[in-house]
């Protein structure tokens, strides 16, 4: 007898008895034909951002790849490293033909957290959170020198920077900025306040974030 966690299965029944009885034709059809979703969404893993939820999405509209603190590294092919979020960038863009790419962070992130903590003890003895967030070592030693900052006013800035890093990041990789120049992919920042739900955009241009009025 399995113990898989009764709660979840308590909501697989209900999804069965309700919104797949609605769509299920329309699972069909992504089982026949496949997805086709236009937008890629690079988010973190922290369970009170989920993406779907956030932009009331359904089944195969939204390609979501999750790590910690939604970073994106940048293209280094040949470093013997395993890449998983770089793996589905190229599967996202080459196969699927993704119009949209999306890096959107979050308020009071953890993985944020942990980079402006340096001598936070590692949760295990490979430090695998501390070795990945060494992307943001720069911008979290910077952060921390500047005093006039309040801990939460740091906090959002380096999670609104390693948004922007992340979008440069981006670029780096040879087939997604050949898109962006033909006009065939448009990436985008966007950065999501847990506690208000207020979602802002940043501005591809002056690379402010802008709150999204509703």
């Amino acid at each position: 007898m399995h113990s898989f966690p009764k709660s979840l299965l308590d909501g697989y029944a209900n999804f069965m008895s309700g919104k797949y009885q609605k769509i299920r034709g329309q699972y069909h059809e992504l089982a026949d034909k496949g997805q086709k979703p236009d937008t890629m969404i690079i988010s973190c893993c922290d369970s009170r951002s989920a993406p779907e939820t956030i932009f009331g999405t359904g089944p195969g509209e939204l390609f979501v790849v999750r790590n910690v603190a939604n970073l994106v590294p940048p293209f280094c092919p040949d470093d013997g490293g395993l890449h998983g979020t770089s793996a589905a960038l190229e599967f996202a863009v080459q196969a699927l033909k993704i119009k949209n790419i999306i890096v959107m962070g979050h308020g009071r992130c953890g993985g944020i957290t942990a980079s402006l903590t340096p001598d936070m003890e590692p949760l295990a003895p490979g430090n695998f959170i501390g070795k990945w967030m060494e992307m943001l070592e720069p911008v979290a030693q910077e952060a921390n020198k500047n005093i006039s900052l309040t801990k939460e006013e740091r906090q959002t800035a380096v999670e609104r920077i390693s948004i922007r890093n992340s979008v440069t990041n981006l670029r780096s990789f040879p087939y997604i900025a050949q898109k962006e120049s033909a006009n065939k992919l448009t990436l985008y920042g966007a950065w999501f306040d847990i506690k208000t739900g207020e979602l802002w955009v940043m501005d591809n241009k002056s690379k402010n974030f802008e709150r999204v009025e509703i």
